[in-house]
């Protein structure tokens, strides 16, 4: 410790209990508070993955949907369930805080997983068995079928909507940032995090998907539902040990007032000198437990929205300069966010595409038959041993070459995982090519049959997407996280969210479009029902170009892209400048 400073025995970052007190460090927190979060998400993980893993093959097998059709209604809930975290960022942050959003989204969730447990155990509420080869030959299922499964699909999206964005961020308000040891913890928060969520995916493409497959459906929906019963009673037991941060207020009408007192203001001239811009006394922020932030130049313009004028009395024509600059803040993330769209969509193929593959493909191994689903294991299984290596091993080679405490920046690690993107679906393209080759040699195109080849031929692209998201998934969380003002932290970590959800609905548009145009003056299509006589290795190639593109206008973005300053570093900063004002005051 350095002379000169002490160390609090209360949290600085204005974290509190649940009734609005100070926070003891040695008595909330930290480690002990997050294991249990971590418990939390290991079982989550679980429960969502074993529904959306194998659901193209429910859809396909037991509701008798045809490929696009199947792909693009699990594209579309997923989508679903990726944007709604928009909405509960917005209630955490304005409303109810992230702890009581987290509770009752959860209650919703569990009631989606009990309906949807329910549809897929009663007889009732199934079409009939049809073994058909040509689904158009099988019953459909009834409109009240549909409207219980899809309403318990979607009933889950809501609760999930108000989780996704709270559960990692109430782990990332465990650790105070002005506190230099707790500070070190929270950068490997997020690699242990998604350690965590890799354990229960792994659970579900590997037993989840084999009980689906080979017991039954009923079971393997109940085993999710009770998983996630036991997350939330966990999640509740360790309410003692949590740190929270109160309700901001809304963060899209904060940065509403910036945009609109900006725009009635676009006349006015900006200050040369920044202090002459409107801004609160550090006292009030400090007696709120929030931050003020000093006024930047870029986005100018927005500064218009702080500069004083006599008609400037409404919160529509005078905004703070920390209530702009938290506006910039949001703001200079957006063109990232967009670039990460594309590597979704290319996400979103493993639970679609990639799994219908593997039921053409020979699934034995001796006497064991494996679930097409259950190769995404190899995904989660790559993924999981990449971020135990990158924390523990790549990260201290890069320090001692970078001196960065992440050892490359997040924006670097993000740009691996895009470039390792654009390798998988190369891969992919030319896996699908071989396959379609041996299915034409043994005669195989028109009937469909399956084709004499190994499962595991569909291992490398799966490893190579896991590869992919354990450099970006981990790096877009945590980015979106450390660079989202404090107040709007939720709305920072549901940009990274919904960018998933953006892409499977991207995904369903690109598998429209593509099948629709590609059958059009007489031609067979890339996209059909019967994947040998398909052209998924077409398709694969035109994701690669898509991939390609999308990391050139990555690297452009990043190119301009501003990292905010550290909170702590600031106050750092201006400690020094007042004891030198202090200094030369008393000379």
């Amino acid at each position: 410790m350095e002379k000169g400073k002490t160390v609090s025995k209360y949290v600085q970052d204005g974290t509190v209990d649940l009734k609005g007190k100070p926070v003891l460090k040695s008595k909330r927190g930290g480690w002990k508070a997050c294991s249990l979060l971590l418990v939390y998400e290991v079982f989550e993980r679980m429960t969502y993955y074993g529904i959306s893993s194998n659901l193209v093959l429910y859809l396909t097998r037991k509701l008798h949907q045809g490929t696009v059709t199947a792909s693009n209604n699990v594209n579309n809930w997923v989508g679903t369930t990726y944007i709604t975290p928009i909405l509960g960022a917005y209630i955490a942050d304005a409303h109810l805080g992230r702890y009581w959003t987290f509770v009752i989204a959860s209650l919703i969730y569990l009631l989606g997983m009990c309906l949807l447990t329910l549809s897929v155990s009663l007889k009732s509420l199934q079409p009939p068995e049809c073994h058909e080869l040509d689904l158009t030959k099988c019953k459909k299922a009834s409109t009240l079928q549909l409207a219980v499964f899809y309403g318990a699909l979607y009933i889950l999206s809501v609760g999930a909507g108000g989780t996704k964005p709270n559960i990692s961020t109430i782990g990332a308000d465990q650790f105070d940032d002005f506190d230099p040891k707790e500070k070190a913890y929270k950068l490997s928060f997020f690699n242990w995090w998604f350690s965590s969520i890799f354990i229960g995916t792994l659970f579900s493409f590997t037993v989840l998907v084999y009980i689906q497959d080979n017991v039954g459906w009923a079971l393997g929906y109940g085993i999710p539902t009770i998983a996630l019963a036991i997350a939330f009673i966990t999640f509740l037991a360790g309410t003692p040990l949590y740190r929270h941060r109160l309700a901001s207020g809304s963060s899209f009408t904060r940065i509403a007032k910036v945009i609109v007192a900006a725009l009635r203001k676009s006349t006015v001239a900006v200050p040369i000198d920044s202090t002459e811009l409107y801004e609160l006394d550090e006292q009030e922020y400090t007696n709120k437990g929030k931050f003020r932030i000093s006024s930047t130049p870029t986005l100018r313009f927005l500064n218009k929205a702080c500069a004083k004028t006599s008609s400037s009395t409404s919160e529509w024509m005078l905004c703070t300069v920390t209530q702009v600059e938290e506006t910039k803040q949001i703001l200079r993330m957006i063109p990232i966010w967009v670039a990460t769209f594309i590597p979704s969509t290319m996400l979103a193929q493993t639970n679609t595409l990639f799994v219908k593959q593997g039921v053409t493909l020979d699934r034995h191994i001796g006497r064991f038959n494996i679930p097409p689903a259950s190769l995404i294991a190899f995904t989660s299984f790559t993924m999981l041993v990449c971020v135990i290596l990158y924390d523990r091993v790549f990260v201290k080679i890069m320090q001692r070459l970078t001196k960065n405490p992440r050892g490359i920046t997040l924006l670097q690690r993000m740009g691996i995982g895009i470039t390792i993107h654009i390798v998988t679906m190369i891969v992919a393209s030319m896996t699908e090519r071989y396959r379609l080759k041996v299915a034409k040699e043994h005669g195989l195109v028109e009937n469909g049959g399956q084709v004499p080849l190994s499962i595991l031929i569909l291992a490398p692209q799966f490893i190579l997407m896991g590869l992919g998201e354990a450099f970006l998934e981990v790096s877009k969380i945590e980015f979106f996280y450390d660079q989202a003002p404090e107040s709007m932290k939720s709305l920072g970590t549901s940009y990274s969210i919904t960018t998933v959800g953006l892409g499977s609905f991207i995904s369903t548009f690109l598998l429209s479009t593509v099948s629709h145009i590609t059958q059009k003056h007489g031609h067979k299509g890339w996209i059909l029902n019967n994947l040998n006589a398909s052209h998924f290795d077409y398709y694969y190639a035109f994701f690669a170009v898509l991939n390609l593109l999308n990391l050139i206008f990555f690297m452009i973005v990043t190119k301009y892209f501003v990292y905010r300053a550290e909170i702590s570093d600031s106050i750092d900063v201006l400690a020094q400048e007042l004891k030198e004002k202090t200094a030369n005051a008393s000379n």
